[in-house]
């Protein structure tokens, strides 16, 4: 590795910060089981997770499916949200056709038993005992049922419309109802919208009623609840409120899902609500689970030996359960992302008539075991690196020679682009879609009667971005038959959204895994495949292909990295710097995403912003969900809003979305990135983000660049000392023990 020094003017570092509401918030501090003694908003910011693009707080908006409210016939977008509404309902039809609960564990004692007993009784309709939940003193009104958020179709898929408001589709009544209710207490009425949107019609008497209720809209956080609740309802509000222990309940669980998590742990769940003011946080747990604001589950926490015989009037010996508290949301999308993967595994006939065999003898090497894998298996796992695409990119063309109607699906738009450029230039290509396009209904092949996919087998790129609910979508859309194949590279970063869906199946060991053995290549292939074993080596880059950049401070390293986009990487390597890539840990401090475009907008396309801080020809990252991330450039404004083209597809967003959805996207953080990569990419360390720094983070930045990575580095051993020592960020999901006693059963 070449390394090129400068120095500049000192400037004092910053700190990465963390947008209230979305991924990037450190939640995991209260969320992690063994984390649980840190409340959510006094844990360390990950400023390195993904933000979903929201400048500033996010609201309930921006999870809103894109359509216009106002078309008198489907737009594509409404279709979109058509088609993601149709298939929850064929998920959670699939749930209630099942016979009783999964049972998981044995016996239970204390407090986790009470709480299991409560979740049944209340399961079967019957009141929880006495013993378990104290009567109320009055009636209590049900909380109103959580809104559910649809994954839009990604801005490449299709022209995008403008996603609608809130308030465009609540009543305006509702709207200025609830203005007036929020005015009352001290609440600021531009939360209207959103509040009704969460609520529903009634949403100004819940409200009144229940003031904790506002907890539910995304950006509120339970100080701002806490001190609107005392401006209605004086003297009758205190920490011990029922109706607080449940909204702070619902909303803690909520903030883990925001930092991976499907479930909790009981013990972590109450010592968070204790953090919070809470006088009895068991009670108020308790309170919540009665209500169906939560939903517990005991599990075995691993595969015991079997136990000896058990000798008349001797006591069966306990097994180790965990106790965890989840949301119903993602419980269901676990089970049912369970139940799928089992109807995968068992419904592929053994015998299907398809010449595999020759398909597998005309490939070589790691894309022949997988042909062979996938010939005797409807669940398939395969690992690799960058140029380990070409094996399923083989299979692929190997199952359209065979009549097989074969579809793969990738990330990003650039994840399609690139593994397009692997298959036959005869038409295969046209079989790439994205995920979000595929299960909108926008790209693919549609959709029968049942509304199953009309295909045979579906391959799925980047699998480590599933989170639980877009993969149990996948899977739930598959025809019997159909065979899968999950492809990814382990060592990236987990999904933006909750679960980690491809290590949990990695780890179960339920299906065929194909480690490919073909290595990315080039100084920067070497380099990033010692990254993912916890090395750092120094590799030979005689072409410049890395380059390490010290600097003293993050003023420095704006203005290095400033330099290296715009002079030095388009002087050394011909990459212009629209192929340039900056990738830094977090959004805030002197060297986070802020500063940087800033910094490089003013130097690469300087202007007023007379757009909402946009002029046309910026280079933009557009966020139309949560989680998802579409590099793009503004080409106009009018008064409907801004005009961005992402991918090569026109998109308009509405002047009050612009703020939540729409960044500048010269520098990216590594969650925003990862699924895309660039001729070039930069690096950005500062001092200030050394705690940020893990060996997924590392080794995903490292590997955007395709020639050239030029890494400035202010955080001197703390680079090192992450890729050997600090790994993933562990997580809290129940897919591994729903898988071990579902797929075998299944076969």
């Amino acid at each position: 590795m070449s390394t090129e020094p400068e120095t500049t003017e000192d400037t004092e570092p910053g700190t990465p910060d963390a947008e209230p509401g979305t991924p990037d918030a450190g939640a995991e501090a209260a969320t992690a089981p063994e984390e649980a003694a840190t409340p959510p908003e006094e844990a360390d910011d990950d400023p390195g997770a993904d933000d979903a693009g929201a400048e500033g707080s996010s609201t309930e908006d921006s999870s809103a499916a894109d359509g216009d409210a106002g078309a008198g016939e489907l737009s594509e977008a409404e279709a979109e949200l058509q088609a993601q509404r149709i298939e929850r309902e064929r998920i959670e039809r699939r749930k209630a056709e099942k016979k009783g609960p999964i049972e998981s564990g044995a016996k239970l004692s204390g407090t986790a038993a009470d709480l299991l007993a409560a979740v049944r009784a209340v399961e079967s309709g019957e009141k929880p005992a006495r013993t378990v939940f104290s009567e109320p003193a009055a009636p209590r009104r049900p909380a109103p049922e959580p809104v559910r958020r649809p994954q839009p179709a990604p801005a490449e898929a299709a022209p995008v419309a403008p996603a609608p408001v809130p308030a465009q589709t609540v009543a305006v009544e509702t709207v200025a109802a609830v203005g007036r209710v929020l005015a009352d207490g001290g609440a600021p009425e531009a939360l209207a919208p959103q509040a009704a949107a969460v609520l529903g019609e009634g949403a100004a008497e819940a409200l009144r009623e229940d003031p904790w209720q506002l907890l539910r809209v995304a950006s509120v956080r339970p100080e701002h609840a806490d001190s609107f609740a005392r401006a209605l309802l004086g003297p009758e509000c205190a920490p011990g409120d029922e109706r607080r222990g449940r909204a702070l309940t619902g909303w803690l669980l909520e903030q883990a899902a925001v930092a991976g998590h499907t479930a909790l742990d009981v013990a972590a769940l109450t010592a968070a609500l204790g953090q919070r003011g809470v006088p009895d946080p068991d009670a108020a747990l308790q309170d919540a689970l009665a209500e169906g604001e939560a939903l517990a589950f005991q599990d075995a926490l691993d595969e015991q030996p079997t136990p000896a015989p058990v000798e008349e009037g001797e006591e069966e010996p306990e097994r180790p359960v965990r106790v965890l508290v989840g949301l119903e949301r993602y419980a269901l999308a676990e089970e049912s992302l369970a139940d799928g993967l089992a109807r995968v595994v068992n419904s592929v006939a053994k015998d299907d008539g398809v010449d595999w065999a020759s398909a597998a003898a005309s490939a070589s090497g790691s894309a022949a075991e997988l042909i062979r894998a996938v010939a005797g298996h409807g669940l398939v796992l395969h690992t690799g690196g960058e140029a380990a695409r070409a094996e399923p990119a083989a299979l692929l063309t190997a199952a359209r020679a065979l009549g097989l109607r074969a579809v793969a699906a990738c990330h990003t738009p650039d994840g399609r682009r690139r593994f397009a450029g692997l298959l036959p230039k005869d038409g295969a290509a046209q079989d790439v879609v994205t995920v979000a396009g595929l299960l909108s209904g926008a790209e693919g092949p549609g959709r029968d009667a049942d509304g199953a996919l009309g295909l045979d087998l579906l391959v799925v790129l980047d699998a480590p971005q599933l989170d639980v609910e877009s993969a149990a979508m996948v899977v739930e859309s598959l025809p019997d038959g159909a065979r899968l194949v999950l492809s990814g590279d382990p060592a990236v970063l987990w999904s933006a959204g909750p679960g980690r869906v491809f290590a949990d199946l990695l780890a179960a060991r339920v299906c065929p895994q194909i480690a490919s053995r073909t290595p990315d290549p080039g100084p920067i292939g070497e380099l990033v495949s010692g990254i993912g074993v916890g090395e750092l080596n120094q590799v030979d880059a005689p072409g410049k292909e890395i380059v390490i950049v010290p600097v003293r401070d993050a003023g420095e390293a704006v203005h290095r990295t400033v330099q290296l986009v715009a002079d030095s990487v388009p002087r050394a390597l011909g990459v212009p710097p629209e192929q340039t890539v900056v990738i830094t840990p977090g959004h805030g401090g002197a060297a986070g995403t802020r500063a940087l475009n800033a910094a490089l907008k003013e130097r690469l396309n300087p202007g007023p912003g007379r757009f909402g801080g946009f002029d046309p020809g910026d280079r933009i990252a557009y966020s139309p969900a949560p989680g998802r991330t579409v590099p793009g450039r503004v080409t106009g404004a009018d008064a409907d809003g801004l005009r961005l083209e992402c991918a090569g597809v026109p998109v308009a967003v509405p002047r009050e979305r612009v703020e939540q959805s729409v960044r500048h996207g010269w520098a990216l953080t590594a969650h925003q990135a990862v699924g895309s990569r660039w001729p070039a990419a930069v690096v950005v360390l500062p001092g200030d983000a050394a705690q940020a720094l893990s060996r997924p983070w590392v080794y995903t930045a490292f590997g955007r660049g395709e020639r050239h990575l030029s890494v400035v580095h202010g955080v001197e051993q703390a680079l090192p000392r992450a890729v050997a020592e600090v790994p993933a960020k562990p997580r809290t999901t129940r897919l591994p023990v729903l898988l071990r006693t579902q797929v075998p059963a299944a076969g």
